[in-house]
């Protein structure tokens, strides 16, 4: 394999080397195409969305996700006081969790805290961190390909050795499905999700004039510290109640609760070009965050400044500290049994 060249091409997919990691290893980028123009590069450092273009109506395509121009961007990114986890794949377990700590079976596992006294989306050396190997690349219609990363047990002190493949499929009708599955040789706790950054105006834009929409009549209540309490808001009459659409909001990072009744779990418009994001998933909650302490130290592709109201997250995934909230879904994936998650984005644009 040539270095600096495309690798190899398939039908509608292209690939080509990223960077080399401090520990040697090639990071190539892959790169999906659908036959309306859509286009999705991801890498497999962190499994990581980099780039994803949507035609408008003039076929002009916007790339509606945050991001870096080569892997020491990326990895540098970690070093940030908050990181901003720029389209990377977060685990082992999204979101908080409550003192570093939870009992499984009667073990209490002590894990590795990174924010605070909490740990936060899977530990310090998270998944987002890891380089995936990549398992399989399908090209034609609907051009797919398919991630996969081990988890040892104890990985940031969690129990299990923990198997993980991500598939994302770019679809004919402009839509980004992402798959999530996994196993495990012990019983264990489990949260993936994407943190990609969205701005349907670009990435190098603000996100301040798009219409949130949101789907959840309830969310949960948090800490100042971002604990759930275990209890549960009407968000109707509330600033956070979004279920008719209204700007998108300068600073938020809360976990709506959704019904899984097959309808979109929010979506996200902008009255600028037309572009509407709609996501759909079967997990329990969607966290949105906007903002945050990460940005305006940070420059990604084509040398954009990104601040607080360069994107918003649709992080789809199993409600926060779950593993120490009981009435919460369980979190638990017991050995023998199998972790799946789908979450689709998909776009349309007025007049197109």
């Amino acid at each position: 394999m040539e270095k600096n060249n495309i690798s190899y091409n398939t039908a509608n997919c292209v690939t080509k080397l990223f960077g080399i990691l401090p520990n040697g290893k090639e990071v190539h980028s892959y790169t999906l195409a659908n036959s309306n123009g859509m286009e999705v590069s991801v890498i497999n450092y962190g499994a990581t969305i980099t780039s994803l273009k949507v035609p408008k109506a003039n076929n002009v395509k916007t790339d509606v996700v945050l991001g870096f121009d080569d892997i020491n961007s990326y990895i540098d990114s970690f070093s940030l006081p908050s990181p901003p986890y720029l389209g990377a794949i977060v685990g082992r377990y999204a979101g908080r969790i409550n003192n570093a700590a939870f009992t499984l079976n009667g073990n209490e596992y002590k894990l590795n805290a990174n924010h605070g006294p909490n740990t936060l989306h899977g530990g310090k050396i998270n998944f987002s961190r890891v380089y995936w190997q990549m398992k399989q690349l399908q090209g034609g219609e609907n051009p797919a390909i398919t991630f996969t990363y081990t988890s040892p047990d104890g990985d940031e002190q969690f129990p299990g050795e923990l198997t993980i493949e991500v598939t994302y499929t770019l679809t004919e009708n402009n839509e980004l499905a992402v798959a999530y599955n996994a196993t495990s040789t012990a019983d264990t706790v489990i949260n993936l999700t994407q943190h990609a950054y969205f701005n349907l105006d670009g990435h190098t834009q603000t996100v301040s004039g798009q219409q949130l929409y949101v789907n959840s009549a309830q969310m949960l209540e948090v800490t100042p510290g971002g604990i759930p309490t275990g209890a549960f808001l009407e968000v109707k009459g509330s600033e956070f109640d979004f279920t008719t659409p209204k700007a998108c909001p300068a600073i938020i990072d809360n976990s709506f609760v959704l019904d899984n009744n097959g309808q979109a779990a929010a979506t996200l418009h902008s009255p600028h070009n037309g572009l509407t994001l709609t996501v759909y998933t079967n997990q329990p909650s969607v966290h949105i965050y906007v903002g945050g302490n990460c940005f305006d130290t940070i420059h990604g592709k084509e040398g954009a400044a990104y601040g607080t109201t360069s994107g918003i997250c649709f992080e789809t995934q199993n409600y926060p500290d779950a593993p120490n909230q009981s009435h919460f879904p369980s979190p638990v994936l017991k050995k023998g049994g199998v972790y799946k998650h789908n979450t689709t984005f998909a776009f349309t644009t007025a007049g197109a």
